[in-house]
Protein backbone atom coordinates (compact mmCIF):
# COMPACT_ATOMS: atom_id res chain seq x y z
CA UNK A 1 0.00 0.00 0.00
CA UNK A 2 1.12 3.07 -1.29
CA UNK A 3 2.97 5.44 1.97
CA UNK A 4 0.70 8.75 2.30
CA UNK A 5 2.94 12.01 2.17
CA UNK A 6 2.57 14.32 4.98
CA UNK A 7 0.67 16.86 2.20
CA UNK A 8 -2.10 14.08 1.55
CA UNK A 9 -2.63 12.95 5.16
CA UNK A 10 -6.29 13.72 7.17
CA UNK A 11 -5.77 16.12 9.77
CA UNK A 12 -5.11 15.09 13.09
CA UNK A 13 -8.25 15.15 14.49
CA UNK A 14 -9.78 13.20 11.86
CA UNK A 15 -6.96 10.35 12.57
CA UNK A 16 -8.22 11.00 16.22
CA UNK A 17 -11.57 10.27 16.01
CA UNK A 18 -10.72 7.15 13.82
CA UNK A 19 -8.78 6.14 16.20
CA UNK A 20 -10.84 5.96 18.96
CA UNK A 21 -13.68 4.33 16.97
CA UNK A 22 -14.01 0.92 18.84
CA UNK A 23 -11.14 2.07 21.45
CA UNK A 24 -12.44 -0.62 23.81
CA UNK A 25 -10.67 -3.32 21.96
CA UNK A 26 -7.16 -1.70 21.84
CA UNK A 27 -4.84 -3.34 23.24
CA UNK A 28 -2.15 -1.79 25.48
CA UNK A 29 0.33 -1.51 22.45
CA UNK A 30 -2.20 0.52 19.99
CA UNK A 31 -2.46 3.00 23.24
CA UNK A 32 0.84 3.06 24.09
CA UNK A 33 1.27 3.93 20.46
CA UNK A 34 -1.19 6.64 20.16
CA UNK A 35 -0.08 8.45 23.23
CA UNK A 36 3.26 8.52 21.34
CA UNK A 37 1.62 9.60 18.58
CA UNK A 38 0.22 12.63 20.79
CA UNK A 39 3.24 13.36 22.35
CA UNK A 40 5.65 13.48 18.97
CA UNK A 41 2.12 16.04 17.39
CA UNK A 42 3.30 19.00 19.79
CA UNK A 43 6.64 18.80 17.94
CA UNK A 44 5.21 19.43 14.81
CA UNK A 45 3.03 22.39 12.78
CA UNK A 46 -0.31 21.64 12.71
CA UNK A 47 -0.68 23.47 9.20
CA UNK A 48 2.06 21.52 7.60
CA UNK A 49 2.91 18.44 9.64
CA UNK A 50 6.46 19.71 8.85
CA UNK A 51 9.10 19.23 12.72
CA UNK A 52 9.45 22.40 14.64
CA UNK A 53 12.85 23.77 14.34
CA UNK A 54 14.93 26.57 16.40
CA UNK A 55 15.37 28.65 13.19
CA UNK A 56 14.64 29.84 9.98
CA UNK A 57 11.06 28.92 8.41
CA UNK A 58 10.20 25.92 11.06
CA UNK A 59 10.80 28.30 13.84
CA UNK A 60 7.73 27.98 16.23
CA UNK A 61 5.41 31.81 16.71
CA UNK A 62 2.52 32.03 18.96
CA UNK A 63 -0.48 34.05 17.63
CA UNK A 64 -2.13 36.07 20.12
CA UNK A 65 -5.26 33.67 19.59
CA UNK A 66 -2.53 31.25 21.74
CA UNK A 67 -2.30 28.32 18.76
CA UNK A 68 1.37 27.66 17.30
CA UNK A 69 2.34 27.84 13.75
CA UNK A 70 5.67 27.48 12.06
CA UNK A 71 7.12 30.71 10.68
CA UNK A 72 6.58 29.84 7.47
CA UNK A 73 3.30 29.23 7.78
CA UNK A 74 2.77 32.62 9.39
CA UNK A 75 4.03 34.00 6.12
CA UNK A 76 2.49 31.74 4.00
CA UNK A 77 -1.35 32.72 5.46
CA UNK A 78 -0.15 36.07 5.71
CA UNK A 79 -0.02 36.50 1.93
CA UNK A 80 2.75 38.59 -0.56
CA UNK A 81 1.66 41.88 1.51
CA UNK A 82 2.36 40.66 5.03
CA UNK A 83 -0.64 42.41 6.63
CA UNK A 84 -3.20 40.39 7.98
CA UNK A 85 -3.95 36.79 8.89
CA UNK A 86 -6.47 34.54 10.01
CA UNK A 87 -5.98 31.54 12.50
CA UNK A 88 -6.82 28.29 10.65
CA UNK A 89 -8.11 27.32 14.06
CA UNK A 90 -9.89 29.86 15.83
CA UNK A 91 -10.42 32.53 12.28
CA UNK A 92 -8.72 35.44 14.36
CA UNK A 93 -7.46 37.87 12.52
CA UNK A 94 -3.98 38.93 13.46
CA UNK A 95 -0.80 40.72 11.99
CA UNK A 96 2.48 39.04 11.30
CA UNK A 97 3.62 41.33 13.86
CA UNK A 98 2.18 40.33 16.64
CA UNK A 99 3.14 37.04 16.30
CA UNK A 100 5.85 35.67 19.12
CA UNK A 101 8.26 32.70 19.66
CA UNK A 102 6.63 29.93 21.62
CA UNK A 103 9.23 29.64 24.24
CA UNK A 104 8.02 26.44 25.67
CA UNK A 105 8.56 24.78 22.09
CA UNK A 106 11.80 26.37 21.79
CA UNK A 107 12.90 25.29 25.58
CA UNK A 108 12.11 21.73 24.85
CA UNK A 109 14.02 21.66 21.19
CA UNK A 110 16.56 22.87 22.93
CA UNK A 111 16.43 20.15 25.50
CA UNK A 112 16.18 17.52 22.54
CA UNK A 113 19.23 19.14 20.81
CA UNK A 114 21.00 18.88 17.67
CA UNK A 115 20.62 15.13 17.39
CA UNK A 116 17.13 15.16 18.11
CA UNK A 117 15.33 11.87 19.53
CA UNK A 118 12.09 10.56 20.65
CA UNK A 119 9.65 13.09 22.80
CA UNK A 120 9.46 10.14 25.11
CA UNK A 121 13.28 9.64 25.90
CA UNK A 122 13.69 13.41 26.21
CA UNK A 123 11.24 14.04 29.00
CA UNK A 124 13.08 11.02 30.92
CA UNK A 125 10.30 8.80 31.84
CA UNK A 126 11.27 6.46 34.43
CA UNK A 127 8.89 3.67 33.87
CA UNK A 128 7.09 4.32 37.27
CA UNK A 129 10.25 4.32 38.93
CA UNK A 130 9.64 8.25 40.67
CA UNK A 131 6.24 7.39 41.14
CA UNK A 132 6.94 4.62 43.60
CA UNK A 133 9.29 6.56 45.58
CA UNK A 134 6.77 9.50 45.67
CA UNK A 135 5.52 10.16 49.01
CA UNK A 136 1.40 11.01 49.27
CA UNK A 137 0.65 14.33 50.83
CA UNK A 138 0.31 16.73 48.48
CA UNK A 139 -3.09 17.01 46.37
CA UNK A 140 -3.94 19.26 44.05
CA UNK A 141 -6.31 21.51 45.08
CA UNK A 142 -6.57 24.63 42.30
CA UNK A 143 -6.06 24.78 38.58
CA UNK A 144 -5.99 28.53 36.92
CA UNK A 145 -5.31 29.42 33.53
CA UNK A 146 -5.37 27.60 30.16
CA UNK A 147 -4.48 28.02 27.17
CA UNK A 148 -5.65 30.89 25.97
CA UNK A 149 -6.02 33.02 29.11
CA UNK A 150 -2.52 32.61 29.76
CA UNK A 151 -0.17 32.29 27.00
CA UNK A 152 3.43 30.70 27.15
CA UNK A 153 3.89 31.52 31.11
CA UNK A 154 7.41 32.10 32.43
CA UNK A 155 7.44 33.12 35.90
CA UNK A 156 4.96 33.04 39.08
CA UNK A 157 5.18 34.81 42.45
CA UNK A 158 2.85 34.78 45.47
CA UNK A 159 2.52 37.86 48.10
CA UNK A 160 3.39 37.23 51.29
CA UNK A 161 0.61 39.04 52.59
CA UNK A 162 -1.91 38.49 50.60
CA UNK A 163 -2.01 35.44 49.17
CA UNK A 164 -2.31 36.73 46.18
CA UNK A 165 -0.61 35.07 42.81
CA UNK A 166 1.44 37.09 39.98
CA UNK A 167 2.08 35.29 37.10
CA UNK A 168 4.04 36.70 33.76
CA UNK A 169 3.17 35.62 30.45
CA UNK A 170 3.24 36.52 26.46
CA UNK A 171 -0.06 38.38 26.44
CA UNK A 172 -1.40 41.18 25.69
CA UNK A 173 -1.28 42.47 29.34
CA UNK A 174 1.72 41.03 30.84
CA UNK A 175 0.74 40.34 34.63
CA UNK A 176 -2.17 38.20 35.94
CA UNK A 177 -3.08 38.53 39.41
CA UNK A 178 -5.38 35.83 40.79
CA UNK A 179 -6.91 35.88 44.37
CA UNK A 180 -6.61 32.74 46.94
CA UNK A 181 -9.83 31.97 45.35
CA UNK A 182 -8.83 31.68 41.79
CA UNK A 183 -10.54 34.84 40.66
CA UNK A 184 -8.41 36.96 38.08
CA UNK A 185 -8.22 40.33 39.94
CA UNK A 186 -6.14 42.23 37.78
CA UNK A 187 -4.11 42.47 34.65
CA UNK A 188 -1.65 45.23 33.52
CA UNK A 189 1.59 45.61 32.32
CA UNK A 190 1.16 45.99 28.53
CA UNK A 191 2.74 44.79 25.41
CA UNK A 192 4.78 48.24 24.23
CA UNK A 193 7.62 50.20 23.90
CA UNK A 194 6.76 52.75 26.65
CA UNK A 195 8.81 53.10 29.57
CA UNK A 196 6.49 51.44 32.33
CA UNK A 197 5.18 48.75 29.52
CA UNK A 198 6.64 45.45 29.44
CA UNK A 199 8.35 43.55 26.50
CA UNK A 200 9.24 40.19 27.27
CA UNK A 201 8.84 39.12 31.08
CA UNK A 202 11.12 36.26 32.36
CA UNK A 203 10.09 36.10 35.63
CA UNK A 204 8.27 38.33 38.44
CA UNK A 205 8.29 38.14 42.51
CA UNK A 206 6.36 40.13 44.94
CA UNK A 207 8.15 41.75 47.91
CA UNK A 208 6.99 41.79 51.47
CA UNK A 209 5.31 45.45 51.46
CA UNK A 210 3.21 44.34 47.53
CA UNK A 211 5.29 45.43 44.69
CA UNK A 212 5.61 43.23 41.63
CA UNK A 213 8.85 43.23 40.14
CA UNK A 214 9.39 41.71 36.83
CA UNK A 215 12.63 41.14 35.15
CA UNK A 216 12.61 42.59 31.14
CA UNK A 217 13.89 40.71 28.66
CA UNK A 218 12.89 42.73 26.00
CA UNK A 219 14.59 45.59 27.14
CA UNK A 220 16.77 44.41 29.74
CA UNK A 221 15.42 46.09 32.57
CA UNK A 222 13.53 45.69 35.95
CA UNK A 223 10.45 47.39 36.30
CA UNK A 224 8.58 47.39 39.77
CA UNK A 225 4.38 47.71 39.45
CA UNK A 226 2.28 48.82 42.62
CA UNK A 227 -0.75 45.73 42.41
CA UNK A 228 -2.93 47.91 41.32
CA UNK A 229 -0.92 47.97 38.08
CA UNK A 230 0.73 51.36 38.33
CA UNK A 231 4.49 51.37 36.68
CA UNK A 232 6.35 52.97 39.94
CA UNK A 233 10.37 52.48 38.95
CA UNK A 234 11.94 51.00 35.83
CA UNK A 235 15.81 50.04 36.96
CA UNK A 236 18.32 49.74 34.24
CA UNK A 237 21.89 49.34 35.68
CA UNK A 238 23.72 47.90 32.32
CA UNK A 239 21.82 44.82 33.00
CA UNK A 240 23.00 42.70 30.05
CA UNK A 241 20.26 39.76 30.46
CA UNK A 242 18.35 40.30 33.89
CA UNK A 243 15.89 36.66 34.08
CA UNK A 244 15.25 35.57 37.32
CA UNK A 245 14.51 37.28 40.67
CA UNK A 246 13.00 36.89 44.16
CA UNK A 247 12.34 39.14 46.93
CA UNK A 248 13.58 39.23 50.67
CA UNK A 249 11.87 39.51 53.57
CA UNK A 250 13.77 43.21 53.57
CA UNK A 251 11.91 43.68 50.72
CA UNK A 252 15.04 43.42 48.85
CA UNK A 253 15.55 41.69 45.82
CA UNK A 254 18.70 39.33 44.26
CA UNK A 255 18.18 39.06 40.65
CA UNK A 256 20.25 37.04 38.28
CA UNK A 257 22.01 38.30 34.69
CA UNK A 258 22.32 35.26 32.25
CA UNK A 259 24.43 36.58 29.99
CA UNK A 260 26.55 38.63 32.80
CA UNK A 261 26.88 35.21 34.60
CA UNK A 262 25.90 37.71 37.97
CA UNK A 263 24.02 37.73 41.01
CA UNK A 264 22.49 41.14 41.91
CA UNK A 265 20.85 42.53 44.98
CA UNK A 266 19.01 45.47 44.33
CA UNK A 267 17.39 47.89 46.90
CA UNK A 268 14.90 50.16 46.48
CA UNK A 269 12.06 52.40 48.31
CA UNK A 270 9.40 51.41 45.90
CA UNK A 271 6.42 53.43 47.08
CA UNK A 272 8.99 56.30 45.95
CA UNK A 273 9.70 54.97 43.05
CA UNK A 274 13.66 55.16 44.00
CA UNK A 275 16.58 53.09 43.74
CA UNK A 276 18.94 52.71 46.59
CA UNK A 277 20.89 50.51 45.59
CA UNK A 278 21.90 47.86 42.98
CA UNK A 279 25.43 46.08 43.73
CA UNK A 280 26.82 42.79 42.32
CA UNK A 281 27.38 39.91 45.43
CA UNK A 282 28.79 36.87 43.04
CA UNK A 283 30.24 36.51 39.93
CA UNK A 284 31.48 34.12 37.21
CA UNK A 285 28.40 32.15 37.49
CA UNK A 286 27.24 30.55 34.29
CA UNK A 287 24.22 31.73 32.66
CA UNK A 288 22.51 31.72 36.01
CA UNK A 289 18.42 31.95 35.63
CA UNK A 290 16.36 30.41 38.39
CA UNK A 291 16.84 31.96 41.65
CA UNK A 292 15.29 31.61 45.69
CA UNK A 293 15.93 33.37 48.35
CA UNK A 294 15.32 31.23 51.62
CA UNK A 295 13.03 33.83 54.04
CA UNK A 296 14.28 32.47 57.10
CA UNK A 297 17.83 31.49 56.45
CA UNK A 298 18.81 33.93 53.89
CA UNK A 299 20.46 31.53 51.59
CA UNK A 300 20.21 31.81 47.94
CA UNK A 301 19.39 29.14 45.44
CA UNK A 302 20.83 29.89 41.91
CA UNK A 303 20.13 27.56 38.83
CA UNK A 304 22.83 27.89 36.11
CA UNK A 305 22.62 26.63 32.46
CA UNK A 306 25.93 24.91 31.66
CA UNK A 307 26.91 25.57 28.12
CA UNK A 308 27.00 21.84 25.86
CA UNK A 309 29.61 20.88 24.10
CA UNK A 310 29.75 20.14 20.02
CA UNK A 311 26.43 18.28 19.63
CA UNK A 312 25.58 17.17 23.41
CA UNK A 313 22.57 18.31 25.21
CA UNK A 314 23.59 21.22 27.92
CA UNK A 315 23.06 20.26 31.73
CA UNK A 316 22.01 22.10 34.85
CA UNK A 317 23.99 23.25 38.04
CA UNK A 318 22.02 23.86 40.99
CA UNK A 319 24.01 26.00 43.39
CA UNK A 320 23.32 27.15 47.03
CA UNK A 321 25.23 30.64 48.89
CA UNK A 322 24.99 31.28 52.40
CA UNK A 323 23.15 34.81 53.32
CA UNK A 324 26.94 36.41 53.01
CA UNK A 325 27.32 34.52 49.35
CA UNK A 326 29.51 31.93 50.96
CA UNK A 327 29.08 28.72 48.67
CA UNK A 328 27.72 25.82 50.78
CA UNK A 329 26.27 23.14 47.86
CA UNK A 330 26.43 22.97 44.44
CA UNK A 331 25.49 19.62 42.02
CA UNK A 332 25.09 19.35 38.77
CA UNK A 333 23.00 17.25 35.93
CA UNK A 334 26.02 14.49 36.30
CA UNK A 335 25.84 13.97 39.91
CA UNK A 336 21.91 14.30 40.39
CA UNK A 337 21.80 11.25 38.02
CA UNK A 338 23.98 9.22 40.73
CA UNK A 339 21.53 10.07 43.01
CA UNK A 340 18.72 9.18 40.39
CA UNK A 341 19.01 7.06 37.45
CA UNK A 342 17.18 9.34 34.69
CA UNK A 343 18.29 12.94 33.61
CA UNK A 344 17.34 15.87 35.44
CA UNK A 345 17.21 19.48 33.72
CA UNK A 346 16.43 21.66 36.51
CA UNK A 347 14.09 24.57 35.39
CA UNK A 348 12.99 25.94 38.84
CA UNK A 349 13.54 26.65 42.46
CA UNK A 350 12.38 27.41 45.89
CA UNK A 351 12.56 26.73 49.54
CA UNK A 352 10.24 25.37 51.70
CA UNK A 353 9.29 27.11 55.68
CA UNK A 354 11.62 24.03 56.64
CA UNK A 355 14.51 25.75 54.21
CA UNK A 356 14.57 22.20 51.87
CA UNK A 357 15.52 23.06 48.37
CA UNK A 358 12.91 22.10 46.05
CA UNK A 359 13.06 21.99 42.29
CA UNK A 360 11.07 21.65 38.86
CA UNK A 361 12.50 18.92 36.67
CA UNK A 362 11.37 19.09 32.81
CA UNK A 363 12.81 15.69 32.07
CA UNK A 364 10.37 13.63 34.30
CA UNK A 365 8.29 15.99 34.66
CA UNK A 366 8.28 16.52 38.03
CA UNK A 367 9.09 18.74 41.57
CA UNK A 368 11.94 17.50 44.16
CA UNK A 369 13.26 17.68 46.60
CA UNK A 370 16.64 18.22 47.13
CA UNK A 371 16.94 18.83 51.13
CA UNK A 372 18.38 21.24 53.19
CA UNK A 373 21.60 22.60 52.22
CA UNK A 374 23.61 20.63 55.04
CA UNK A 375 22.31 17.79 53.20
CA UNK A 376 22.18 18.53 49.95
CA UNK A 377 21.60 16.87 47.95
CA UNK A 378 18.86 14.18 48.71
CA UNK A 379 16.13 12.99 46.30
CA UNK A 380 12.40 13.44 47.00
CA UNK A 381 10.13 13.18 44.86
CA UNK A 382 6.68 15.94 45.58
CA UNK A 383 5.31 15.51 42.69
CA UNK A 384 5.68 12.97 39.79
CA UNK A 385 2.30 12.91 38.28
CA UNK A 386 0.12 15.88 36.00
CA UNK A 387 2.67 18.04 34.84
CA UNK A 388 3.75 18.63 31.10
CA UNK A 389 6.72 21.49 31.43
CA UNK A 390 7.05 23.29 35.19
CA UNK A 391 9.20 25.84 34.47
CA UNK A 392 8.15 28.10 37.49
CA UNK A 393 7.83 27.60 41.53
CA UNK A 394 6.86 28.85 44.65
CA UNK A 395 5.41 28.36 48.08
CA UNK A 396 2.32 31.28 49.65
CA UNK A 397 1.89 31.80 52.94
CA UNK A 398 -0.18 28.93 54.01
CA UNK A 399 2.71 26.40 52.52
CA UNK A 400 0.79 25.59 49.51
CA UNK A 401 2.90 24.61 46.82
CA UNK A 402 2.29 26.86 43.31
CA UNK A 403 3.98 25.14 40.47
CA UNK A 404 3.46 27.09 36.65
CA UNK A 405 3.13 24.28 33.90
CA UNK A 406 4.21 26.17 30.60
CA UNK A 407 3.17 23.03 29.16
CA UNK A 408 -0.30 23.58 29.44
CA UNK A 409 0.15 27.40 30.32
CA UNK A 410 -1.83 26.67 33.87
CA UNK A 411 -0.99 27.49 37.60
CA UNK A 412 -1.16 24.49 39.67
CA UNK A 413 -1.49 24.96 43.64
CA UNK A 414 -0.93 21.75 45.79
CA UNK A 415 -1.87 21.36 49.41
CA UNK A 416 -1.02 18.67 52.08
CA UNK A 417 -3.90 16.03 52.06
Amino acid sequence: RARLSRAQRPPRWARGIRGRRGGSDRSPQAGMAAEDEAELSLLECRVCFEPYGPDGERRPLNLPCGHVLCRGCVGALAGAERRRLECPFCRRLCGPAETSDCRPLLQLLELLGPAGGGLASALGRSGGGAAAGAPAGLGLRLCLGGWGSLVNPTGVAACPGSGRLAVAHDGEKRIHVFGPSGVCLRRFGVRGDAGNDIKYPLDVTVTSDGHVVVTDGGDCSVKAFDFEGRGVLAVREGFCLPWGLDATPESEVILTDSEAGALYRLAADFRRGELKKCQTIRSRLVSPRAVAVCQTSGAVAVIEHLKARGASKGSTRVTIFSEKMDLIGQMDSFGLNLVFPSRIHATAVAFDKEGRVIVTDVCSQAVICLGKPEEFPTFNPLISHGLSYPVGLTYTANNSLVVLDSGDHSIKVYSST
